[in-house]
């Protein structure tokens, strides 16, 4: 598993997608592909529940790899983002937004309190040195 040379890519590409939270358990919502270094921008999340408040769960699967410039790290593991935060009803909320890099391999997961009350939105740029 190589981390991208983001000084001599191919392509970036500027993003986003949207998820339904639909299930209560914690779901792959994306996975970085091979020669890819995805940079996420933001996540936001809305409630779409009138009457509830909901809560999410959304973390990051790193993928086992050695870092550049940097000792006494964790290789692999799941890392929070948020973690059983609560989204009023009718609500919007900043997750994320100050960049951070996805290296490939790593994946971002989440799932909701309540099925089918939240939904993310994520902008970020793929970038590809292959």
């Amino acid at each position: 598993m190589a981390n991208p040379n983001i000084v001599s890519v191919t392509s970036i590409k500027g993003e986003s997608v949207g998820f339904a939270l639909s299930a209560t358990t914690t779901t792959t919502l994306l996975t970085v592909a091979s020669d890819k270094v995805v940079k996420v921008n933001r996540i936001t999340c809305a409630n779409v529940d009138g009457t509830n408040a909901a809560d999410l769960t959304l973390y990051v699967a790193k993928a086992n790899f050695t870092p550049d410039g940097v000792s006494n790290f964790d290789t692999s593991g799941d890392f929070h983002l948020a973690k059983t935060v609560s989204v009023p009803a009718d609500a919007t909320l900043v997750i994320l937004d100050t960049p951070i890099y996805l290296m490939e391999g790593d994946v971002l997961k989440g799932g909701a309190g309540a099925a089918s009350d939240l939904e993310l939105f994520v902008s970020y740029e793929s970038i590809d040195d292959a």
